[in-house]
């Protein structure tokens, strides 16, 4: 197939907080775009929204909406991407999906540009974006895995409000400032909108995104263990997390533990693979307090890392602490990444 100079995108979610980071995105990069589709539930259809200078109206999502569309954006919830990206994939788009719908399919790729590029090309119509989490985790720890080799993970994330969307970042300002007004705080969004019981996220920490599973994991958790393991091609690979959610706005940070395979790895050896790496940035000097956080990865698409340190215990361990914006790397820049990369190498 010849290659195209420009194409027909559609964001589906597009009102949504991802799907904001995805226009975003896609006129920050100057993607070449042909005709750009917005797309949404019957609720925010009708609703206009710029992208460079034209304003476009959301249109409700249908299947025939995907007509003459070559890359779908979806970020809508599983269920709409399992109703419609097979109506996407039907019509001939590639679908570039940011849910948990199809992560685990067997014949769909799960890709970190960083990491596994490759698979891209083994997609039957869909490829799927991992858990913002597992994204920069794996971002991280590839170069690591690539050079040492990599036998263990244990993950303590600290993650940001958004990642629960746009009513849990609402929430966290209304229960912030009713504490500080001395009132009661109401909670109907955290730690779960379909669990029975919720806590105020302001002040606090919850420790549980996403439903509990019966072997006492969260589903988030879970997606963490499973997708890192997809990800890399490594089924046996030992990985144990802990998801927690905090009470600010952007970017997910994580405490993560590895144990390497080389012997006689040094924290230097470390660092230098890091800073390297593609769409790392080492940010690590203990001695000017020199470490990312939150508020500092911010707005950027990078994958930051500091508090590198060898474990006091065990010469194999090591511990990093990763930071990275939820919405952009963890969602938004990752898809239209994979998107970059389709049309790079012709694999549409």
């Amino acid at each position: 197939m010849s290659q195209k100079n420009t194409y027909n995108v559609a964001v589906v979610g597009a009102t949504g907080a991802v799907g904001q980071k995805m226009l975003e995105t896609l006129e920050d990069r100057n993607f070449p775009i042909n005709e750009l589709k917005l797309l949404s539930s019957s609720r925010s259809a009708g609703s206009k929204m710029k992208y460079k200078e034209q304003e476009l109206v959301v249109e409700e999502a249908t299947p025939e909406s995907f007509e003459g569309i070559d890359i779908a954006l979806f970020s809508a919830g599983g269920s709409v991407s399992k109703k419609f990206a097979p109506e996407a994939v039907k019509r001939g788009a590639v679908v570039i999906d940011n849910t948990s719908a199809y992560r685990m399919a067997q014949d769909v790729p799960l890709v970190v540009p960083e990491v596994n590029e490759a698979d891209i090309q083994n997609h039957q119509g869909i490829i799927a974006n991992p858990n913002c989490s597992t994204i920069q985790m794996v971002a991280a720890l590839e170069p690591l895995r690539d050079a040492l080799g990599l036998s263990r993970v244990l993950v303590s994330t600290y993650q940001a409000v958004s990642g629960a969307g746009n009513e849990a970042a609402d929430e966290l300002r209304e229960q912030s400032q009713a504490f500080l007004d001395g009132e009661e705080l109401d909670a109907k969004v955290l730690p779960v909108k379909g669990d029975e019981k919720h806590y105020p996220i302001a002040f606090n920490a919850l420790p549980q995104i996403d439903v509990f599973q019966e072997n006492g994991y969260t589903f988030e958790e879970m997606k963490m263990i499973n997708e890192t393991k997809k990800i890399m091609h490594m089924p046996n690979l030992s990985v144990a997390a802990t998801c927690v959610r905090l009470p600010f706005f952007t970017s997910h940070a994580e405490s993560v533990y590895i144990e390497v395979e080389k012997d006689g790895v040094t924290v230097e050896e470390v660092k230098q693979l890091l800073s390297q790496a593609p769409g790392i940035v080492l940010e690590d000097d203990p001695a000017s307090q020199k470490y990312p956080t939150p508020l500092s990865s911010a707005g950027k698409r990078d994958v930051f890392v500091g508090r590198v340190r060898r474990d006091l215990d065990n010469e194999h361990g090591f511990h990093l602490w990763v930071v990275s914006d939820n919405l952009l790397k963890g969602a938004a820049w990752n898809s239209v990444q994979i998107a970059e990369r389709i049309i790079a190498n012709q694999w549409l």
